[in-house]
């Protein structure tokens, strides 16, 4: 409506949002997987852990979202940390349950048996074996940010206008719909060819890391 660039604006808002998908990702992740190894270590850190977490499911992950981001109001960091929160719970029972497999093994009972103590199993044997499906996990909650991140902006709670990013130049163009479509079609089409991306990447991921996957015919 500026007679701005639109090209520029999505390419540039491009950047925004793939940041906050990345940031977001790697945030939850982080946050999820120590409190899912946590989790499974020990029995009373379990129970309170996981009630929390429980708790947290049972608000829809996009409310919950769209509160933090209007209690805190908008800009790039409040974003990420209104998408993070809501994915930490399933990255945390992830983790859990991986730990809770993986101390019965072999070679976590071998590591106890040399006296190894409990951080040193959950850091140096249980974590790296863990990695894989919890890298996965981390790509799907990336797609998941980047198409949150377009709804919170579109409408009004997420990335202000002065830092372009997929979501408010939509929610910008839908007043223009009818005389200038392209300014929604171009980052629309944007959007689902990077989130198909995303998760392409994690299902080759998924394949290649599983050995169930690998076997010959």
């Amino acid at each position: 409506m500026f007679g701005r660039d639109i090209l520029a604006r999505v390419l540039y808002g491009g950047q925004i949002s793939l940041v906050i998908g990345l940031a977001t990702a790697g945030l939850a992740t982080t946050i999820g997987m120590i409190l899912g190894l946590v989790a499974g270590a020990g029995q009373l850190s379990d129970k309170i852990l996981m009630r929390i977490m429980d708790g947290m499911m049972a608000i829809p992950g996009i409310l919950l979202a769209i509160a933090l981001a209007t209690i805190f109001g908008g800009g790039v960091l409040t974003v990420i940390l209104a998408l993070a929160i809501p994915e930490v719970p399933g990255v945390a029972r992830l983790a859990r349950s991986l730990t809770l497999t993986l101390r019965e093994q072999v070679f976590v009972e071998s590591a106890r048996s040399y006296g190894a103590g409990p951080l040193r199993i959950l850091f140096k044997y249980i974590l790296p074996n863990a990695l894989a499906p919890i890298a996965v996990q981390a790509t799907y909650i990336c797609g998941v940010a980047i198409l949150y991140e377009a709804y919170l902006s579109f409408v009004g709670v997420g990335v202000p206008p002065e830092h372009p990013s997929w979501g408010n130049i939509v929610a910008e163009g839908r007043s223009f719909a009818l005389i200038a479509p392209y300014m929604i079609l171009y980052p629309s089409v944007l959007i689902a060819i990077v989130v198909l991306a995303i998760n392409s990447i994690g299902d080759g991921a998924r394949d290649m890391l599983d050995p169930r996957f690998s076997l010959p015919d």
